[in-house]
C-alpha cells in the first residue's frame, strides 16, 4: 500500500536557547500549516530561526535548545515534539527525510557512502539490505550520477554537488513522505543550484511528497514552492501561495527582501539593500515588533504590542501598518 503524504501542522511553537541572560526565544509562537503533497519553502535572513524550526520537525533542537511550548502534528507520527526514544529515533529517516545544511557535515568522512547507507539500513531493521543498496543507486543514477562509484566513494572525493545529491538519495531511500531540506542550494554553483532544483521538484511530484524548503534565497523558493513564509526574529511575518506573496508582498519585511534581489537586466543599482542587521538572540526585542527597527512603516504601537497574524484569505500578516490599511 502506498504511503500517503503527510500533513503538518505546526501550533504555537517556541524553542529557546539558554544564555547567560536566560532562555531567549529563537523561534516564537510561530504557526505554520504544510499541506499533504505541497513545497513549502521558508525564507529569511540568517539567524532568523529557520533552521531551528526546521530541526523541530525533527525534535531535534540540540541544547542548550529545548521546544519551551507548542506542537508539531505530523499525520502518522502524532505530536513529534513529545516523541522521545526509540519512538523518536525510528520516525527519524523513516518517515522525516532531512538533508542538512552543509552535506559533508552529514555524512562520515572515514566510511564510504555505502557503508553508511548500510549502518542506516541496519539502524532502521532494513531486512532487504541488497535492495536499499538497489534502490540507493537508482536514485543516485536518476540523478545524474553513477550511483556504483559514489557509493563507493568518501565524502572528500565528491564534489558539493554531488554530496547534496547524496544527502537527498540518503532522506528519501527509506521511502520518507516529509523531506526537509536546509538551505538546499547554499556553496553550489549556478548550474548546480538549477540542477539540485530540478531534482527536488521531480522527486517530490513522482514521490508524492511534502516538502519543507529552508532557504535565504528568495530566488530557490521561487523555483519550487507552492506556498511561502517569510521568517524575521524567530518569528512568521507572511505567509501565502509563493505568487502572490512575491507579485504583491504585503510586509515591509518581504518587500525589503525583494527589493534587495539584484536584476540581471536593467540598472544594477535598483537593487536596495535592507538598512540595518537582523537581530541576533540577544538583541530581539522582547516586546513590540521584531522588525521595527529596520522598518520604513514604524508606528508608535510597533514599540509595545506585537502585531498578530492577521488572516487575509489565503494569505497571512502580521504588520500593525497592514492591519490598520486594510480597516483604513
Amino acid at each position: 500500500m502506498t504511503k500517503q503524504a503527510p500533513g503538518v501542522r505546526i501550533g504555537g511553537l517556541t524553542v529557546v536557547y539558554k544564555t547567560p541572560a536566560g532562555e531567549l526565544p529563537a523561534v516564537r509562537d510561530v504557526s505554520l500549516t504544510l499541506e499533504p503533497g505541497t513545497i513549502t519553502g521558508i525564507v529569511g535572513e540568517s539567524g532568523s530561526g529557520k533552521s531551528t524550526l526546521a530541526l523541530s520537525l525533527l525534535n531535534a533542537v540540540q541544547p542548550p535548545g529545548r521546544i519551551a511550548a507548542g506542537s508539531v502534528e505530523i499525520d502518522g507520527l502524532g505530536d513529534v515534539a513529545g516523541l522521545k526514544g526509540e519512538q523518536l529515533r525510528k520516525a527519524r529517516g523513516k518517515h522525516i527525510g532531512y538533508v542538512f545544511q552543509a552535506a559533508q557535515n552529514s555524512l562520515n568522512p572515514l566510511k564510504t557512502v555505502g557503508k553508511q547507507l548500510l549502518d542506516l539500513g541496519r539502524s532502521h531493521g532494513v531486512d532487504d539490505l541488497r535492495g536499499l543498496v538497489r534502490e540507493a543507486r537508482e536514485l543516485l543514477g536518476r540523478m545524474g550520477l553513477d550511483g556504483a562509484r559514489v557509493l563507493d566513494s568518501h565524502q572528500h572525493e565528491l564534489s558539493g554537488g554531488m554530496r547534496q545529491r547524496v544527502g537527498i538519495m540518503l532522506a528519501l531511500v527509506l521511502n520518507a513522505h516529509l523531506v526537509v531540506l536546509d538551505e538546499p542550494t547554499t556553496a553550489l554553483d549556478m548550474i548546480t543550484q538549477a540542477n539540485i532544483l530540478k531534482i527536488v521538484r521531480e522527486v517530490h511530484q513522482e514521490r508524492g511528497l511534502t516538502t519543507l524548503v529552508i532557504t535565504h534565497d528568495i530566488g530557490v523558493v521561487a523555483e519550487v514552492a507552492d506556498r511561502l513564509a517569510v521568517m524575521y526574529g524567530g518569528r512568521l511575518v507572511e505567509q501565502g501561495p509563493t505568487r502572490q506573496v512575491l507579485g504583491a508582498p504585503q510586509h515591509p519585511y518581504t518587500r525589503g527582501l525583494i527589493k534587495a534581489i539584484p536584476r540581471l537586466v536593467g540598472d544594477i543599482d535598483e537593487a536596495q539593500a535592507l538598512p540595518g542587521r537582523p537581530p541576533t538572540l540577544a538583541t530581539v526585542p522582547v516586546d513590540g515588533c521584531v522588525f521595527r527597527e529596520r522598518c520604513p512603516l514604524r508606528m508608535d504601537v510597533c514599540d509595545t504590542v506585537d502585531p498578530e497574524a492577521h488572516a487575509d484569505g489565503s494569505r497571512i500578516v502580521a504588520c500593525h501598518a497592514v492591519t490598520v490599511k486594510e480597516h483604513a
